[in-house]
């Protein structure tokens, strides 16, 4: 039996408010707009069930339709502006906080990694996501 892998963290400063963070990160029409790793990425649809029990699915696809994959899960907690925790269809544990911050709002998500790719390449993956969400957000704002 393998032994268990330690959740990784990722996270990042949002100078944004927190309602417009909140809303950014849960509408599909920005999700699409930011949930991608890389510019050879994206997310051309998205739906958001964002309610105790609800679901949510992100498709995510190589631009140039290689390949793709539905990324989802299914909402445990939904605390407005504060704090998401959902299981992965893998049943893999998220959690994603929302602090208020200085000058906005500090966005930390925890997860189990999978087994099938690299600790590392997992995190800087997630990490560049959540960066691309940071931009996006703090351009919203600006």
């Amino acid at each position: 039996m393998a032994a268990p892998v330690s959740p990784i963290t990722v996270s990042a400063a949002v100078a944004a408010p927190a309602e417009q963070a909140w809303a950014l990160w849960t509408s599909p029409d920005h999700i699409t707009r930011w949930n991608h790793a890389s510019d050879e990425w994206h997310t051309p649809r998205a739906t958001n069930d964002l309610r105790p029990g609800g679901r949510f699915e992100f498709r995510m696809e190589a631009r140039d339709g290689s390949v793709g994959f539905d990324f989802g899960g299914t909402y445990e907690t939904v605390e407005p502006m504060q704090r998401l925790v959902y299981r992965l269809d893998d049943e893999r544990r998220v959690e994603v906080a929302f602090e208020p911050s200085e000058n906005g709002v500090h966005v930390t998500e925890t997860f189990e990694p999978e087994s099938v790719h690299p600790v590392e390449m997992q995190q800087a993956g997630w990490q560049a996501i959540l960066d691309n969400y940071k931009r996006y957000a703090q351009a919203a704002g600006a």
